[in-house]
């Protein structure tokens, strides 16, 4: 194996009410926000060492799509040509890397399709 996962880095969810989700996440869950990106209705949330990203299920991701949008996993190493090697082997279709914001900030990570259609993002250590 290349890699190792670390932990859950986050989770997005698409929500029907962003006020009522903010509201349930964190007053009875005990998260806190963290940051919201306006451009596309995103807020994310601290829940422990994870993430919780809310999105609006009307917006640009895709209106009437699932609950779930993805979930995102914390490995290393992020060695790009070891994991599309491993991964292509095993018959898996790799997205681009791109260096995205996840629990531990921003850093490389990729996204990928379980056998089921769920999207999985493989998410490196934070990069400065």
């Amino acid at each position: 194996m290349t890699f190792a996962i670390k932990g859950l880095d986050h989770v997005v969810l698409r929500v029907a009410d962003m006020e009522r989700a903010i509201r349930f996440y964190c007053e009875v869950l005990g998260c806190q926000e963290e940051r919201r990106v306006e451009s596309i209705g995103l807020v994310q949330l601290r829940a422990g060492v994870s993430l919780i990203d809310l999105e609006p299920a009307t917006g640009p991701f895709g209106a009437g799509a699932r609950n779930m949008d993805h979930f995102a996993l914390n490995i290393e190493p992020f060695d790009e040509a070891a994991l599309r090697a491993h991964l292509s082997a095993s018959g898996v279709e790799i997205g681009e890397v791109a260096r995205r914001y996840g629990a531990q900030g921003l850093g490389p990570s990729m996204y990928i399709t379980d056998p089921d259609g769920n999207t999985v993002e493989l998410k490196g250590p934070p990069q400065a």
